[in-house]
């Protein structure tokens, strides 16, 4: 049986979370303490879901070195973005976004846009990509982007009204940027079908190589400013439930 329509639904309900934090920082305030604990938690899952579901799966069909090049490259272009365009986590960007980056945020915003919707994108392909790897939908890999979708709503709503925008427009702006995903995956659904494996395999290893960039960006970020047990504490509740998740599907 086809599973293409369920990991298109699940692609767009990745959408909808990410739309639905932005509503949420459009209409009540959530504290920094909470965001962080959520910046941290969804950093666990994607650095779970990069070692326990990624890198086995892609190791299957690479070579060592290989993996290392695909997921070095996943690391590299996130880490490119962010230095010279713009922060490709807003969860992340969110910290940075002081009062002098908000008068001037109509420069910046075309940066912002083509960085987040890259961000975007990968998470629509690596849905794709981990699809197309199993044969089915990838159960732990869904919960990393489903679970980092709502805080970076939240962060990318605040974010944009922290710069002045009105509140129908942070939703626009958001469910703009957001759309990608969806996007990313039918894309990465249409690319990877007639490919052979290991090229699916080089796919989802260079998503892992965001995700490691992403979790990495997050939580060492968050440690500086913040708490350092909420902080550890929701990052190993990430990993933790994606390892869980995985001991489920074997068992099932």
């Amino acid at each position: 049986m086809d599973s293409t329509p369920d990991i298109l639904v699940s692609a767009v309900l990745a959408f909808g979370l990410a739309l639905a934090g932005g509503a949420v920082s459009t209409r009540a305030v959530v504290s920094h303490q909470r965001l962080c604990a959520m910046i941290s938690l969804a950093a666990g899952t994607l650095l779970g879901v990069t070692l326990f579901s990624i890198l086995p799966e892609s190791f299957e069909a690479m070579r060592w070195w290989e993996l290392a090049l695909a997921v070095g490259s996943g690391y590299a272009v996130f880490w490119l973005l962010s230095r010279y365009v713009f922060h490709v986590c807003p969860a992340c960007a969110a910290s940075h976004f002081d009062e002098t980056t908000t008068h001037h945020f109509s420069e910046i915003a075309v940066a912002l846009v083509i960085a987040l919707a890259v961000h975007s994108t990968m998470d629509g392909v690596a849905l794709a990509a981990g699809h197309e790897a199993r044969g089915r939908m990838d159960l732990s890999m869904l919960v990393a982007v489903c679970v980092h979708k709502v805080p970076e709503g939240l962060a990318l709503g605040a974010l944009l009204l922290g710069a002045g925008l009105r509140r129908s427009r942070v939703l626009v702006w958001v469910a703009a940027v957001e759309a990608t995903t969806p996007l990313g995956c039918a894309l990465g659904l249409w690319g990877l079908r007639h490919v052979n494996e290991w090229w699916i395999a080089a796919v989802l290893a260079h998503a892992g190589g965001g995700f490691v960039y992403l979790a990495a960006h997050a939580i060492l970020g968050e440690l500086m400013k913040h708490g350092k047990a909420t902080v550890l504490g929701a990052f190993v509740a990430g990993v933790a439930l994606i390892v869980a998740l995985n001991l489920l599907v074997r068992l099932l």
